[in-house]
């Protein structure tokens, strides 16, 4: 039988959610949610839970795509980082809270397996149950805790850092942008964090570091340098909201340029991530 279209509109905010969160590329999510709207309305089984159903669809598809996704960033030029989406009031609604779709905590999701990945979003992002879990991988239940508990331990010994509000955050964005672009080394180092590093993304296509920088110095000099040689005075600064949280959004001749993604705790900068490959800029061009 065919299954009602209209029943399936209400899951997609949802699915997209877990599938962004497992892949971190928009455009990927979107195709996955996709893929699992023609199976729903394929389908000929009896469903009882269309939530359960269909969540178990777009998980197991965005397994079977992260197999082939680790192959493709191996053979990226440079760091590679998550594709940004716009965000905003109704971010809550569409994507669930702001940190756990910050392209900080994104990048660190990276470094979970794709299966401790998919066990700790369904887990903490969406609610479900272990046992749920555990038949949507096909797993018994006591692996599947044993999965969640290596992930959670990974994620809270890295985990990033959030400023106290979207105000707080902001700020020290302001703060950030007016340093690097008057080129105010000290005022910029005293903003960073000792530790701080910052990556990135052009997947070739344009001009960028092909390595992670480290350290304050290193990353301040990097930034004022790239803002003097890039011309920063003839691009045009925007305030965006991305991934749950204030970024700045770079244009020239009206062209989205570079898109500035922070981790900050509101007092200082842990991470600067900044994407370039215009691919993934492409949801910032209207």
């Amino acid at each position: 039988m065919m299954f009602d279209v209209d029943a399936f509109e209400p899951h997609r905010p949802a699915l997209f959610g877990v599938a962004y969160r497992l892949l971190g590329s928009a455009a990927e999510a979107e195709d996955m949610v996709q893929e699992t709207f023609l199976r729903w309305q394929s389908a000929t089984a009896t469903v009882d839970s269309p939530r359960a159903y269909l969540t178990t669809i777009v998980t197991r598809l965005c397994l079977d795509q992260l197999k082939s996704a680790r192959v493709q960033r191996e053979e990226y030029v440079g760091p590679w980082l998550p594709e940004p989406v716009v965000t905003g009031p109704s971010a809550a609604t569409m994507l669930g809270d702001a940190e756990s779709i910050s392209l900080a905590f994104l990048v660190l999701l990276e470094s979970l397996s794709p299966t401790e990945r998919a066990v700790y979003v369904l887990r903490t992002a969406f609610d479900y149950k272990h046992g749920e879990i555990a038949e949507i991988l096909e797993v018994d239940e006591a692996t599947c805790r044993q999965i969640f508990h290596r992930a959670e331990a990974h994620v809270k010994a890295r985990r990033p850092r959030f400023a106290s509000s979207q105000q707080a955050h902001l700020d020290l964005l302001t703060g950030f942008f007016g340093a690097v672009v008057s080129g105010d080394l000290p005022s910029l180092v005293r903003l960073l964090a000792d530790d701080v590093h910052a990556a990135t993304d052009s997947g070739g296509k344009v001009s960028a570091a092909r390595r992670e920088l480290h350290g304050s110095d290193a990353v301040s000099r990097f930034l004022c340098g790239l803002a003097k040689k890039g011309g920063a005075a003839h691009t045009q600064p925007e305030m965006v909201h991305a991934n749950g949280w204030p970024a700045l959004l770079l244009r020239r001749d009206g062209v989205p340029e570079s898109l500035f993604l922070l981790e900050t705790d509101g007092v200082l900068v842990y991470s600067v991530h900044m994407v370039r490959n215009p691919d993934k800029l492409a949801a910032f061009r209207l």
